[in-house]
C-alpha cells in the first residue's frame, strides 16, 4: 500500500512545479517499477488528508486503475500519519494471497504532529505482524520531524527490510532521487533491481532493450513485438522473394526472345548459304556442258585425225587400203539401203496398201495414221539431211 500525503502543504512549489505533483509522479513510478517486477505484486493506494483518511483503490495488478485514481484528487487539511499506516495495514490484512510479502510506502511532506512514542508503537505493531515500511521524508526540513519518522522506521525495521529516504528541496525531481534507492531496488531481502531499470528508463525517456521494452519486467509484450517484428521481415523476405521470380521470369523471356532472333538469323543465313549453293551448281553444270560441248569437238577431232591415220595407213599397206574400201562401200550400201527404205516407208500409199493387206489392221485407225505421219515426217528429214551432205561434198570437191 501507498500512502499519498494530499494535506494544504502539497501546494509549495519549493518542488518542481509543486510538491503534489512531484509526489504524483513519483507514485507513478513506484507502481509501475513494482507491479513489472514480478506479475505476481499488488497495489494499492490511499490519501491520508482531505476529508479523511480514504482508500482509493485496493491491492490489484492493474495499473491502469492504480494509475487512473491519482486524477482529480482534493489537495487540502491536515496529514493523519498514525491512521493512513493503521488503514493501511488493515488493507494488507485483507489482501488475496496471503504468501504476499506485506509493505507500505509513506510520503511524508507536512509537520507530522503525533508524539515519538505513538509512532514507535505503532512501528512495533507492524512489526510484529511482518509488514515492512519505507518512508520518503521531503518537504518541511525539521530535526523534530526527522526524528519521528526514523524512531517511526527504527521501530518496524527488520533484517534491514525498513528504508528511509531524505529528499531535500533542490533541482533535482523527487522520482529522480528516489531510483537510486532501496524503495525502488528491493524490498530488504536484495532485490533483483528490475523495478528501478524500469523506472529509470521511464523517466528519462531512453531505454536499453529491444523496442524500448525489458524482457524481463513485461515477457509477454517483449516477445508480442518479437514476433511481429519476425512476421513483418518475413512478409518483407517474400515480397523480396517475389520480385526477384518476376525480374528472373522477364530474364528468361528475354532470352528466348534473343534465342529466337539467333534462329531466325541462323535461318537466314542457311537459306543464303543453300542460294549460294545453288548458283554454284547452276555454274558448274553451265561448266559441265561446256565441257561435254568440248568433250565432243575433241571426239569430231579425233575421228578426223583417225580417218586421216586410216588414209596413210592404207597408202603403206594395200591390203589394209583394200579392207578399208570393202567396209566403206558396205557402209555405202547399208546407207543406200536405208535411204531407199525411208524412200518406201515415206510412200504413204504404199505403206497403207501393205498394211490393208495385213488382216486385223485398219489403215483408217487415228493411231496407225499417227504413225505413218510421223514415219513420214522422219523420212523427209533423213532425206534433207542426205541432201545437205552431198551438197557440202560437192563443195569440196
Amino acid at each position: 500500500m501507498i500512502c499519498i500525503d494530499n494535506s494544504e502543504w502539497m501546494r509549495n512549489g519549493d518542488y518542481s512545479p509543486s510538491r503534489y505533483q512531484a509526489q504524483a509522479d513519483a507514485v507513478n513510478l513506484i507502481c509501475g517499477a513494482k507491479t513489472q517486477s514480478n506479475p505476481e505484486n499488488t497495489v494499492g493506494l490511499m490519501t491520508m488528508a482531505g476529508k479523511g483518511v480514504r482508500v482509493l483503490v485496493t491491492p490489484t495488478s492493474d495499473l491502469g486503475k492504480i494509475l487512473g485514481c491519482m486524477h482529480g484528487l482534493e489537495v487540502g487539511g491536515e496529514m493523519n500519519l498514525a491512521a493512513g499506516i493503521q488503514v493501511a495495514q488493515l488493507a494488507l490484512k485483507h489482501r488475496q494471497n496471503k504468501k504476499q510479502q506485506q509493505r507500505i510506502i509513506v510520503f511524508v511532506g507536512s509537520p507530522v504532529k503525533y508524539d515519538k512514542k505513538v509512532l514507535e508503537m505503532i512501528g512495533r505493531k507492524l512489526k510484529k505482524n511482518n509488514v515492512a515500511l519505507d518512508v520518503v521524508n521531503f518537504g518541511e526540513e525539521n530535526e523534530d520531524k526527522s526524528e519521528k519518522v526514523e524512531a517511526l522506521v527504527g521501530a518496524v525495521n527488520s533484517n534491514d527490510s525498513s528504508h528511509i529516504v531524505h529528499v531535500p528541496p533542490g533541482p533535482n525531481a523527487l522520482s529522480d532521487v528516489l531510483i537510486s534507492t532501496p524503495i525502488f531496488t528491493g524490498d530488504g531481502e536484495g532485490g533483483s533491481g528490475f523495478a528501478a531499470a524500469a523506472a529509470a528508463a521511464s523517466a528519462s525517456g531512453v531505454s536499453g532493450f529491444d523496442f524500448g521494452v525489458n524482457p524481463n519486467l513485461d515477457p509477454e509484450l517483449a516477445l508480442a513485438l518479437r514476433v511481429s517484428m519476425e512476421e513483418e521481415r518475413a512478409r518483407q523476405e517474400a515480397a523480396a522473394k517475389k520480385t526477384a521470380e518476376e525480374s528472373g521470369k522477364q530474364e528468361t523471356g528475354r532470352d528466348q526472345c534473343t534465342s529466337q532472333d539467333v534462329t531466325m538469323t541462323e535461318n537466314s543465313g542457311t537459306s543464303a548459304t543453300e542460294t549460294k549453293t545453288t548458283d554454284l551448281m547452276d555454274d558448274e553444270n553451265v561448266l559441265l556442258q561446256q565441257a561435254l560441248s568440248m568433250s565432243m569437238h575433241d571426239s569430231s577431232s579425233a575421228a578426223a585425225v583417225q580417218d586421216i591415220n586410216m588414209s596413210e595407213a592404207a597408202g603403206d599397206d594395200q591390203d589394209l587400203a583394200r579392207a578399208l574400201q570393202l567396209s566403206v562401200q558396205d557402209s555405202s550400201n547399208d546407207q543406200a539401203n536405208q535411204a531407199d527404205m525411208s524412200k518406201l516407208l515415206a510412200d504413204q500409199s504404199f505403206v497403207s496398201s501393205i498394211l490393208a493387206s495385213r488382216p486385223g489392221v485398219d489403215p483408217n485407225d487415228p493411231s496407225v495414221k499417227d504413225l505413218l505421219a510421223s514415219m513420214q515426217n522422219q523420212a523427209e528429214t533423213q532425206d534433207k539431211k542426205d541432201e545437205d551432205k552431198e551438197t557440202k561434198e560437192d563443195e569440196n570437191k
